[in-house]
């Protein structure tokens, strides 16, 4: 089953706007970078562009080669997205995307052990290439430290005592399928908040796993530095933690910057130290419409943010 793009219309209508070359950063099933060719097609601009779409996920790339496959303008490359500098010059993409999150491929595809819902081995790698899964996540990490990723990466307010419950757990044998971990999570949880509980556990976990929010810090300024002027950033997040990196990196660009934080204020300063490089294209996140949601519920919140550099 394809991945349905969350925000496709408004994403390809805010970032395709000259012919040139674009950059998704997480090609998925390839629903964002398809659109991305067919807008520069309806355009004419198709011939005068190229799209290079990124992913780690070996299952991913070769599911969008294959629904790209008729484009020769199209180009797939192995690598994360805070990679993406490797495949542009500087100044000279059109647009960047970056659709955060993990794909419906993923979660429906159980062996991968991304979901609750179905029992598999701990997994989450989004890169099946990399060492650190899941596994080691949960049954490794000290008591500590996994209290610390529950509550920095979900916001899970029983952190302490669902990390607790896990050491004392693996104390007996290590935890090894998603089953087992979803049944330690929903003994800490009331019956009513047990599936936020546990789809906050695992978000944590994934989240840890494949460093999610350390690829999305760093690959926000590798996507500035390769776009021309006007350019556009296109980043469409699931969740708060995301979406307040992408807020915060945007904001900063799009201010001047007299030193404040570096108290210097009150200093006859006659330039800036530096000129913001961005402006919002979006000052407020574009959300999915009623019908979005009604016809594709994963969307449900997905959050849009678009700049543009100067």
């Amino acid at each position: 089953m394809r991945h349905a793009p969350a925000l496709l219309n408004e994403t390809t209508e805010a970032l395709v706007r000259s012919a040139g070359l674009y950059i998704d950063g997480t090609l998925g099933d390839g629903g964002h970078s398809e659109a991305i060719l067919k807008r520069l097609a309806q355009n004419g601009w198709l011939d005068a562009s190229f799209v290079i779409g990124i992913d780690r996920d070996d299952e991913a790339l070769r599911a969008a080669s294959e629904r790209l496959k008729g484009y020769k303008n199209f180009r797939a490359e192995k690598a994360n997205f805070s990679e993406l500098a490797r495949y542009a010059k500087e100044n000279e993409a059109c647009g960047v995307l970056l659709d955060l999150g993990v794909s419906s491929r993923q979660i429906d595809e159980g062996e991968r052990g991304f979901s609750f819902q179905k029992s598999a081995r701990l997994d989450m790698r989004m890169n099946q290439a990399q060492s650190l899964s899941a596994w080691e996540v949960v049954n490794q990490s000290s008591e500590e430290k996994l209290a610390e990723i529950l509550w920095k990466y979900g916001e899970e307010k029983k952190s302490r005592r669902i990390a607790k419950r896990i050491a004392e757990r693996r104390r007996l044998k290590p935890i090894e399928t998603t089953s087992e971990l979803a049944d330690i999570v929903k003994a800490c949880a009331p019956k009513g908040e047990q599936i936020k509980t546990l789809a906050r556990v695992f978000q944590a976990i994934r989240i840890e796993v494949n460093d999610e929010l350390g690829e999305l810090e760093r690959a926000l300024p590798e996507a500035l530095k390769t776009l021309r002027s006007g350019g556009r950033i296109a980043v469409i997040s699931y969740h708060s933690l995301e979406d307040r990196i992408a807020k915060d990196f945007f904001r900063e660009q799009s201010q001047d910057d007299w030193g404040y934080e570096k108290g210097l204020k009150g200093l006859p300063l006659k330039e800036p130290l530096r000129k913001a490089t961005m402006k919002l294209v979006t000052k407020k996140p574009i959300e999915p419409s009623e019908k979005e949601i009604n016809e594709n519920p994963r969307a449900r919140s997905a959050k849009l943010r678009v700049a543009e550099k100067l």
